[in-house]
């Protein structure tokens, strides 16, 4: 016989959200945070988290108008920010922006009951029961007030846009016709895109399983597919049985375009998580060493592998830095090189929304100078009449074309072939088949 499990209240899933909300601002991922969260609260909890850190900026000055002087008591403050972010999405109307607009759209909670639940959780704690007057007036004069409140906001990006204010003018600058679509966009919740594992299943036969389980999806590029209402991925038909991978159709790219024959020797550096790693093996019957610095993301690649039915005696994870040739390289040349370098991953910021708030500005030259690092060190390993494919999931021109250019004039070898270059992530404007993250790709063969 089944019990339910029942829901944790509102009042502890906020306090959850506002401990995650401290771990990001005080520079850990969102993701390392949520891990942390007990598991009959993290789906709740990382659906506010999202959409707290899509609200931010305009949650910082909300709280700067009405408690100038910011609580001594962090999670007191962190709790204040999310109440106010939580408030913000669920009253905007839809004359507000649209990135207002959609906030509220995902907001699941009245506002009196989030005031009520906030001012339980600071009640929960001993700490912060002294200011259990202080949540209710401030969260209770904000629903008075709002519109007064909302037109007296600084005119900062930040607070307009949720975005830091560096990232802004980068992205203005980069892309003076589009910067406003990109941001707007990048506060929508992403598609789920499946990429269909060809030596377990077909398309079609994903395809109607799915459809049997009441799935809708659509078709992209040569094996994925889209679906058109997100689900947890355990719950869908093939999961366990290897039939399909997680995989965003930016991504998907990356395989088909350095199209690796049968019998090549490639190496997959910086493989984790492995999306890419199972998509070369799936295409063809490789040597493939799967390289990442991360021992403990890399035992996750084998668990997936394992799962697609991928692992073999030609198949070998090794955790090394792959800048660090004697580390990791017996001397033998690859037919192919997918160099997946580090980056500020701002072309997935749909699909992390902590990562604005992470990232500083002196992110970009510090990966853009260990990018160049990890490139040149694996163009060694490229034998001659061989392929090295450079990605990054940025948006940043530093980490892109800017890259590109300078690997071409440093090594005189490489001749860039076609390939995509910059693609901009689209967002759910688009149409379910052209919606993607962002990625960089360069293509350069070795002269022989």
């Amino acid at each position: 016989m089944q019990t339910s499990v029942q829901a944790p209240p509102l009042s502890v899933l906020l306090l959850s959200t506002a401990r995650n909300l401290q771990a990001v601002l005080s520079g850990r991922s969102l993701t390392d945070a949520l891990a942390a969260v007990p598991a009959v609260q993290r789906p709740a909890v990382q659906a506010l988290s999202f959409q707290v850190m899509r609200g931010l900026g305009r949650a910082r000055a909300l709280r700067e108008a009405l408690v100038p002087r910011p609580p001594t008591q962090p999670l007191l403050d962190a709790l204040l920010l999310v109440s106010l972010a939580l408030l913000d999405a669920s009253t905007a109307p839809e004359a507000d922006t649209e990135t207002g607009a959609r906030r509220r759209a995902v907001s699941r909670y009245a506002p009196h009951t989030l005031v009520d639940q906030a001012v339980r959780a600071v009640s929960s704690q001993h700490r912060l029961q002294g200011a259990k007057g202080l949540v209710n007036a401030v969260l209770r004069r904000y629903l008075r007030e709002r519109d007064a409140l909302v037109a007296a906001l600084p005119d900062t990006g930040e607070a307009r846009w949720n975005y830091p204010d560096w990232w802004i003018a980068r992205l203005a600058e980069a892309y003076p016709d589009t910067w406003q679509a990109l941001l707007a966009g990048a506060d929508t919740p992403p598609a789920l895109t499946l990429r269909v594992n060809p030596r377990r299943a077909s398309r079609e036969e994903v395809a109607r399983a799915l459809d049997e389980a009441g799935v809708a999806a659509v078709p992209v590029h040569a094996h994925g597919l889209v679906l058109e209402t997100p689900r947890p991925v355990a719950q869908l038909p093939g999961y366990a049985e290897g039939w399909w991978s997680v995989q965003d159709a930016g991504a998907q790219v990356a395989a088909p375009l350095l199209d690796a024959q049968d019998g090549w020797r490639v190496l997959d550096a910086c493989a984790a998580p492995g999306g890419k790693t199972a998509h070369l093996l799936e295409g063809a019957r490789v040597e493939l060493l799967a390289l990442d610095a991360d021992a403990d993301r890399l035992a996750r690649v084998g668990e997936n592998l394992a799962r697609l039915g991928l692992s073999g005696p030609d198949v070998t994870l090794v955790a090394a830095d792959a800048a660090d040739l004697d580390a990791w390289w017996d001397g033998r040349p690859f037919d192919a090189v997918l160099a997946d370098v580090p980056c500020t991953a701002s072309g997935i910021v749909r699909r992390h929304p902590d990562i604005r708030w992470l990232r500083r500005p002196d992110d970009l030259p510090r990966t853009a100078a260990l990018q160049a690092c990890i490139a040149d060190a694996l163009w060694r390993t490229v034998k001659p009449g061989g392929r090295l494919l450079y990605v990054t999931c940025s948006i940043f021109p530093e980490e892109g074309e800017s890259q590109a250019q300078a690997f071409a004039g440093r090594h005189g070898d490489a001749e860039r072939l076609p390939a995509p270059g910059q693609i901009l992530p689209s967002g759910a404007a688009a149409p379910l088949s052209d919606q993607h993250d962002g990625f960089f790709y360069a293509l350069f063969a070795k002269r022989a």
